[in-house]
């Protein structure tokens, strides 16, 4: 199974918070008061998310952090790696920080990167602003638990 890290879920999450304002200065209290992802973690997420350029950063008493750009600017794609780094099956994938120990012996060098490069190609295609898309169907309705209706008494003939 492939699974995104619970911190970019978060920022997923956050990040869609911001979008829903455009162009105000959310402080991170307010961003964690909003979306119920605890401030710690919210700090951690502007601190990766603003060098990788999908946030601004405001200094002062009415500072904050802002978007960079709208929200269908912002790839899904962008927001993994500036959080979990090269998008991957495998350790095979140019820009990988890790070494494979067998590389040179491995008869799927570099077979892996069609597969990498295709996932990533997806996730490029889809935006933060198609992640904050209404859900258009509403959920199935329960069954309500209700006492049965009471039958018409029968007639009797003499």
């Amino acid at each position: 199974m492939i699974r995104l890290s619970k911190l970019t879920d978060y920022a997923i999450v956050v990040l869609s918070e911001m979008a829903r304002h455009v162009g105000a200065v959310h402080t991170v209290a307010h961003l964690a008061d909003r979306t119920g992802v605890p401030a710690p973690t919210v700090a951690k997420l502007m601190k990766a998310l603003t060098p990788a350029g999908l946030t601004l950063s405001q200094r002062g008493a009415t500072g904050g952090y802002a978007l960079s750009r709208p929200a269908n600017a912002i790839s899904i794609a962008e927001i993994i790696t500036a959080l979990d780094g090269p998008i991957a099956l495998t350790a095979c994938v140019d820009g990988a920080d890790s070494q494979c120990g067998v590389e040179r012996l491995c008869p799927m060098r570099g077979g892996w990167e069609k597969v990498n490069s295709a996932i990533r190609g997806a996730l490029e295609q889809v935006t933060l602003a198609d992640m904050m898309v209404p859900v258009l169907f509403p959920p199935p309705a329960t069954p309500s638990v209700a006492a049965p209706a009471p039958q018409p008494a029968l007639e009797t003939l003499s």
